[in-house]
């Protein structure tokens, strides 16, 4: 029998042994064959859906319902089941998951947006990879201002003066030199000169 005969066997037959081994040659049976056939986590199940990522936060959310090491481990090979499983299975913080999250810029923003729901060193690093995550990292993580979210977002005009306007919301020297020359250079002399008029009133 293949692993789907094997699988649709027991669905009629109930579990057995025989028909167990032939569905755990194939990831997404081994999972199918543990939720709806026995209905309950065993090692041989688990194993056989940890070859596959997709299927070993599947099973750790719907079959065992909690985390473990062995399916954190498989999904952490992977940023976005990372943080799929730290949000919906371990529901927190852990630190196979964060560092796996911290592969890409957007996973390890968003890690610390939801996740941590804190800023820390290593998330704001690796989001300051790319300007784009290192300026919402600034807005909506640190809600305020650092040197290397700064030093980052200067490498694209269009968010240096993002920058200026909402989280300096003030003059920099680093802000203003990374837009002149630029279209932004305008809307930042603007920008600085209402804040001006704004302290006289």
């Amino acid at each position: 029998m293949s692993p789907k005969e094997a699988y649709e066997y027991a669905r009629i037959k109930g579990p057995s042994k025989e028909t167990r081994k032939i569905a755990c040659q194939d990831p997404s049976y081994a999972y199918s064959y543990a939720i709806k056939i026995d209905m309950s986590p065993r090692g041989d199940t688990r194993k056989a859906a940890c070859k596959d990522m997709y299927f070993a936060c599947s099973y750790a959310e719907h079959v065992d319902k909690k985390p473990r090491n062995d399916t954190r481990k498989i999904a952490c090979k992977d940023c976005k089941n990372a943080f799929y499983y730290a949000q919906n299975i371990e529901k927190g913080p852990h630190e196979d998951t964060r560092k796996a999250a911290c592969k890409d810029p957007y996973f390890a923003y968003k890690y610390a947006l939801e996740i941590d729901r804190c800023p820390r060193e290593d998330t704001r690093e690796a989001a300051c990879k790319e300007a784009h995550f290192a300026y919402w990292y600034a807005k909506e993580v640190d809600k305020g201002p650092t040197e290397n979210t700064r030093k980052t977002v200067c490498g694209v005009p269009r968010y240096a003066y993002s920058y200026a306007l909402n989280i300096d919301k003030n003059f920099h020297e680093d802000t203003y030199n990374a837009v002149l020359g630029t279209v932004y250079e305008k809307r930042y002399k603007e920008f600085i000169n209402n804040q001006i008029k704004e302290e006289v009133i």
